[in-house]
């Protein structure tokens, strides 16, 4: 089985073939096949390449599942004593990935 380590969206993820990963918006259509070229780790049950920064031969590719949003987190400001309070909404966008193949 083999494993990697990828950079996306500022964060780093460890992945394996078949994980299905809710990762920062990527600009692709639902059933679009993505790259990523940032493979930090690549290894097996042999051997591991680990790369500075990035192991150079390495790619890991996937499948966009479902763009969407996340649940409504509520946003909110308070200074006691001054009569300020604010109140706001988030919903971060996502990408839905299946990963297909590490390289």
């Amino acid at each position: 089985m083999k494993i990697a380590v990828i950079k996306t969206g500022g964060k780093q993820y460890i992945v394996k073939e078949g994980d299905k990963l809710r990762l920062e918006k990527i600009d692709a259509k639902e059933g679009d096949e993505i790259r990523f070229s940032e493979v930090l780790l690549v290894g097996d049950e042999k051997d591991i390449k680990i790369g500075s920064p990035f192991v150079s031969d390495a790619k890991v590719t996937g499948k966009a599942l479902k763009q969407g949003r996340a649940k409504k987190i509520i946003v909110f400001h308070y200074h006691s004593k001054t009569r300020y309070k604010k109140k706001a909404g988030h919903r971060q966008p996502y990408t839905e990935v299946e990963i297909t193949e590490i390289k």
